[in-house]
């Protein structure tokens, strides 16, 4: 799976010593592959929109969208949701959140199940350009279900629930940031609303640790002393995510 630079938080930033483990290290995780629908059989109605989706999200390159999708791969969790948290946070300001975010790991649930569904990314049986390099890594890596979708799509649902007041603006950023991936080209429409399912299988999962719980309940305290700083969500840039593009 490309790296989703959504996880890199620098660990040195939280704790002198050794940073605490990922939550649900060691423990059985859900199975996907008995979870999600099966990808799509060829020449079925769900393979022709994922080739349809593909075919027309191509006219998109070059706009404020397809730039969008663009700095989606790589940009990091406090960057893709400052506008709809409505500041810049970063962990030396939000060091708790910081905490549950070095912390968050799916233990390999959304690559098993690539895995065991070995279904080719969209771009290698259509003709098109795509939002990022189209690397061997990536071409080898599964689209179904899409890890950055799952991954966004986790992020936001914890946001939403450490920041209530905000959970509107997050959880349509979160469902953006997951359409970001097949307007890119990446991943198909198909594994984008699998992976949107994952991440709610994997935070289903880690509420169910006390540690997670503990952490969200700091982070929550944390952002409820943070002071609204500047309004991020009215910045030029904010108002053209907001409405640029499709929606």
């Amino acid at each position: 799976m490309h790296a989703l630079r959504l996880a890199l938080i620098p660990l040195a930033l939280l704790a002198a010593d050794q940073p605490p483990p990922p939550y649900l290290a060691g423990q059985a995780m859900p199975d996907l592959l008995r979870i999600l629908p099966p990808p799509p059989a060829p020449g079925d109605a769900r393979a022709r929109d994922d080739r349809e989706t593909f075919r027309r999200t191509r006219a998109l390159a070059g706009t404020p969208r397809w730039a969008l999708a663009t700095r989606d791969v790589t940009d990091d969790r406090f960057t893709v949701f400052a506008c709809a948290i409505g500041r810049q946070l970063d962990p030396a300001h939000a060091p708790a959140l910081a905490r549950v975010f070095a912390r968050l790991s799916d233990q390999d649930m959304v690559a098993r199940a690539k895995d065991g569904f070995a279904t080719p990314r969209p771009y290698l049986t259509q003709a098109g350009d795509i939002c990022e390099p189209k690397t061997a890594h990536l071409a080898g890596n599964g689209d179904y279900p899409s890890g950055h979708t799952s991954n966004g799509w986790a992020t936001a649902l914890i946001l939403a629930e450490v920041m209530p007041a905000r959970a509107t603006q997050i959880l349509r950023r979160g469902r953006r940031y997951g359409e970001s991936r097949y307007i890119c080209g990446a991943h198909s429409r198909s594994a984008v609303e699998a992976g949107f399912m994952a991440g709610a299988v994997l935070v289903s999962r880690l509420h169910a640790d006390a540690d997670f719980r503990t952490d969200m309940d700091r982070a929550r305290a944390e952002l409820a002393t943070l002071d609204k700083g500047d309004p991020a969500d009215a910045t030029a840039a904010c108002v053209r995510e907001r409405t640029g593009g499709m929606d």
